[in-house]
């Protein structure tokens, strides 16, 4: 049996905050497996790497041989998690909540072991609250209170509207907690107000608290921005796994260590060994980062899936080869009154850029290829014939083969 002492040198790597941290140290001494809990809101279908901290930090928990509890918050979703926001989110229906909550189950065991997890909707027990269990629940907690979290105490400084059914999430949260009676509450930095408050309620019903475990936030590729689809910086986890290792590799140097820690499936004292290593300059950066890269995307697709995508992302930027698996994309190549088509609508329509405007920067800019040759700036129309049958490229990743 692994001593506390060694659990909690695991269980501490990568984390940002333990409140408090003996309280850990304490209940894993009992020796007896712990409940841990860590709540996820279905407000949107798909998940990133960024997402999967929590889930990694929980599978770290399980092959210790914990208790973990994934609550789908079906029921804090209709209120929306007020984190982080300076306006109040919109509401999502039933329908939209289930939908977003199978997709993120299905991706969430991507990570975590399915025989080893207990899986709750909390809209089993917050819609059972009637209106006299909902105001003795909220009387624990003082409106001055629900004030000190940063994001309520800017937007009423900045007399920004905050909606009264926001002051519920904490508490609705805070409940999750007393009905599991959860150990150790796992959240990202942004959710230490919900994770304390949840902390708070417990020693109010009698119970005995849970203990406070943060997780930082993960910057996305750009290596600036917190991890995020609206960025345009994320791995997704149901990336192709070409797609994936290219994204890994394009992660700046100074971020290799955190990646290791927040998204690989090495080891405590591997990842240790290698963060010494880059200090003392005796790994090689590039040659740390396909490992890594190798590794997120075998912990994804399965054993042997990271080489096969080195192998193709070397074929593709030193060997300068077209991708093996080019998607095809049926191209209107009907010429205009001047015999030309318009290759910013293409690449557009593709799917390669957003739009023709930004089709047409990337055209300016030198990043639009065909068959390999760079597209001169303002070669917006081209001759269908240049067209037919051709390989368009777009950028280092984005790829169609015009059929």
């Amino acid at each position: 049996m692994i001593s506390a002492e060694e659990q909690f040198h695991i269980l501490q790597s990568g984390t940002d905050t333990i409140v408090p941290e003996k309280e850990l140290m304490d209940k894993l001494k009992r020796g007896k497996p712990l409940t841990i809990k860590m709540g996820v809101d279905p407000t949107a279908p798909d998940i990133h790497l960024g997402h999967a901290v929590g889930l990694r930090k929980l599978r770290a928990f399980q092959d210790l041989g914990h208790n973990v509890v994934l609550i789908i918050g079906d029921g804090t979703a209709m209120i929306g998690d007020p984190s982080g926001r300076n306006t109040t989110r919109p509401q999502l229906t039933a329908e939209q909540i289930a939908a977003n909550a199978q997709t993120y189950v299905d991706q969430a065991f991507k990570v975590l072991d399915p025989k080893k997890t207990t899986l709750r909707h909390n809209s089993e027990w917050l819609m059972a609250l009637n209106l006299e269990k909902l105001l003795k629940l909220a009387s624990n907690f003082t409106v001055a209170r629900i004030l000190e979290r940063d994001d309520f105490h800017n937007r009423y400084s900045k007399n920004l509207p905050i909606s009264v059914h926001e002051f519920l999430y904490p508490i609705m949260q805070a409940y999750d907690s007393v009905v599991i009676k959860a150990d150790v509450e796992l959240g990202g930095t942004d959710q230490l107000f919900n994770l304390l408050a949840g902390r708070e309620l417990m020693e109010k019903m009698g119970l005995e608290p849970q203990v406070c475990l943060t997780l930082p936030l993960l910057e996305g590729t750009d290596g600036v921005q917190k991890m995020s689809k609206s960025y345009g910086n994320y791995i997704g986890l149901t990336d192709e796994p070409a797609d994936m290792f290219g994204k890994v590799m394009s992660i700046p140097d100074a971020l290799i260590v955190k990646y290791y820690r927040l998204a690989s499936t090495e080891t405590v004292d591997r990842i240790d060994t290698i963060e010494q290593g880059l200090a003392d300059n005796e790994l090689d950066p590039n040659k740390t980062k396909r490992a890594l890269a190798r590794n997120i995307v075998d912990a994804y697709h399965g054993k042997g899936a990271g080489e096969s995508a080195e192998a193709e992302f070397d074929r593709v930027f030193k060997q300068h080869a077209a991708p093996s698996d080019i998607p095809e994309f049926k191209a209107d190549l009907t010429p205009n009154d001047e015999g030309k088509v318009y290759l910013a609508r293409i690449i557009a329509d593709a799917g390669l850029a957003k739009s023709t405007g930004e089709a047409r920067r990337l055209i300016d800019g030198g990043g639009v290829r065909i068959n390999g040759e760079a597209v001169a700036k303002g070669g917006y129309n081209v001759d269908p014939q240049v067209l037919k049958d051709a390989v368009l490229q777009v950028g280092k990743r984005r790829f169609a083969h015009l059929v």
